[in-house]
């Protein structure tokens, strides 16, 4: 089939605004100072067509990938959907971030540009110079104004998206990256039950500060609304973390009505705005916070309508919801117009393949993560893969049109990802009510006593302690036979620390319980901000960390 006949059979409204764009809309980038850098949707097609054409012309064929390395901006936009008219498959990948260990950012690139066999690697003028050093041979770094200058931003006949929309690389949370590709009908797909889920409407404005260069921020809160050319607010995970009442005016004074982010978003809004900040604005307007990527704590949820509500917030808003990158993005979400719900659950009880230790008294409470979103078949199995009723916890199963096609040049060795059926978690959860009730990674758990601990139960104890989910972080496993949890603090009260003891005691007993107190940074994230577990645990092996308090809770 030439690229004619492709282009014909193979046309997705993934980049039909490309050759469409709409007039009357456009992507606002958040400048310097309060200043807002307006990209209307005909000039973001013009520059796509030129990537498209300058790719095309420096030797880029169908199916050859392309990764870029750009800061929330309008030229991640026009490369990102550029290269997909060009007949590539776009590989977003996140700059070094400012102050960062340039040591392990050139470590996770090459581990990238490995996996994904790049025809070249595309990045701002900014950043090539440091890039060039980075990327291994002979991978060319090309600068992005160079390869859109070049060319003409035509039509671009003959050229459509190939078969993969993208490689998203997984986040990194429980091992190595793993280029996960994303075919263009499993995009698609989500897209649209994204689209239906939130009702959206072209003048429904969305904004975010997420990243842009991984499934929450990138489909959720990028792709999506551009798709469907609807007005845009984006910030930088740096300013909203500077200015999160500048993000705030998005919805209380520009309009915006749709967003994402995790539970930590909630925690800084709460955390840094003060009530008298948002008088005269007015969020009404607002009809979805969708939260989600990491387990969503009741305390933060509180807080955040607490602030909000007094301006117009409907606690409905908030949307928690559950999805990976293996099932594109989504997977289940709260509907519209219900009102986010928790049940009581006893974290020292939880039995895989058993019923939910559903117990009021314990004093914990887990959020629901709505419904499955329209196509999305979600089920509970046990250890043998037979489906378990509701109230009873097992590993998520996820069936769908969504779902993705494996990882991407794995070793020969490796577990590819690629499957016939349906897509095994390998999270725990149950369903209640035809809800999605989230436990926790099954790798981030150790069976104490024929129960099993989840690092997440013991997070949500220290944080009920009150010690912010962003400075703390667990880490469980066996050091020799001895199942063990690490409570890693950062600057941490000594108060609260003290009354933590006894909480995290009483949910971990049966294990040896270690605490760790550590500076500001220690605990390696995701770019999603959830902790890198596994690679913190190996870390714990080898005696790096400095263990400020110790004790066994059951030294027998």
């Amino acid at each position: 089939m030439d690229g004619q006949d492709r282009a014909a059979a193979a046309g997705s409204p993934l980049t039909d605004w490309v050759h469409r764009p709409r007039p009357d809309a456009a992507v606002r980038f958040a400048g310097p100072g309060d200043g807002w850098d307006e990209w209307s949707y005909e000039r973001l097609a013009e520059g796509a067509r030129r990537v498209a054409a300058g790719l095309r012309s420096a030797g880029t064929a169908d199916g050859d990938t392309v990764v870029i390395v750009e800061p929330t901006g309008p030229r991640f936009i026009q490369l990102y959907f550029g290269a997909m008219v060009a007949g590539a498959v776009p590989v977003p990948t996140a700059p070094p971030a400012f102050g960062q260990d340039l040591t392990g950012y050139a470590r996770a690139l090459a581990h990238l540009v490995g996996r994904a066999a790049p025809r070249m690697v595309v990045t701002s003028a900014a950043l090539a110079g440091q890039l060039a050093g980075l990327v291994p041979q002979p991978v060319p770094v090309r600068v992005d104004d160079d390869v859109i200058a070049t060319a003409d931003p035509g039509p671009c006949p003959g050229w459509a998206p190939a078969e993969l929309a993208m490689l998203q690389f997984t986040s990194g949370s429980t091992r190595a990256p793993r280029g996960v590709r994303v075919p263009v009908p499993a995009l698609e797909a989500n897209v649209a039950a994204i689209a239906q889920w939130l009702r959206m409407r072209p003048e429904d404005p969305t904004a975010s500060w997420l990243p842009m260069h991984h499934d929450m921020g990138l489909i959720g809160c990028l792709i999506t609304p551009v798709v469907r050319q609807s007005d845009l607010w984006l910030l930088s995970p740096e300013q909203f973390v500077r200015s999160p009442l500048r993000y705030l005016r998005c919805f209380g004074v520009h309009g915006a009505r749709l967003t994402a982010m995790p539970t930590f978003g909630l925690e800084h809004v709460a955390r840094k705005v003060r009530p008298q900040d948002l008088e005269g604005m007015d969020f009404s307007a607002w009809r979805a916070v969708i939260v989600g990527a990491e387990r969503v704590g009741t305390g933060a949820v509180e807080r955040f309508v607490r602030l909000l509500a007094p301006y117009g917030l409907d606690p409905r808003a908030i949307l928690p919801a559950y999805g990976l990158a293996e099932a594109t993005l989504a997977v289940t979400g709260l509907p519209l117009d219900e009102l986010w719900t928790s049940v009581p659950l006893d974290p020292r009880r939880v039995v895989l393949d058993g019923p939910v230790p559903l117990a009021p008294e314990a004093g914990g409470a887990l959020v629901g993560s709505g419904r499955p979103l329209d196509g999305i078949r979600v089920a509970i199995v046990d250890r043998d893969g037979r489906e378990l009723p509701e109230d009873h916890v097992g590993e998520i199963v996820v069936d769908g049109p969504c779902l993705t096609d494996g990882y991407h040049n794995e070793p020969p060795d490796a577990d590819t990802g690629r499957r016939d059926g349906p897509l095994v978690t390998g999270d725990a959860g149950f369903l209640h009510d035809g809800q999605l009730f989230v436990l926790g990674r099954i790798g981030d758990s150790v069976k104490v006593r024929g129960r099993t601990l989840l690092a997440e139960d013991v997070e949500a104890a220290l944080e009920s302690a009150g010690l912010p989910r962003h400075r703390q972080t667990v880490l469980l496993g066996m050091r020799g036979d001895r199942p063990t949890a690490v409570v890693v603090v950062e600057q941490a009260d000594p108060l609260r620390l003290e009354a933590a003891q006894g909480l995290v005691g009483r949910v971990t007993e049966g294990a040896d319980l270690v605490f760790v107190r550590t500076g500001v940074g220690t605990i390696p994230r995701t770019t999603s901000g959830k902790p890198k577990r596994r690679e913190l645990w190996r870390i714990f092996l080898t005696g790096q960390l400095t263990t400020a308090a110790a004790h066994s809770e059951d030294p027998s």
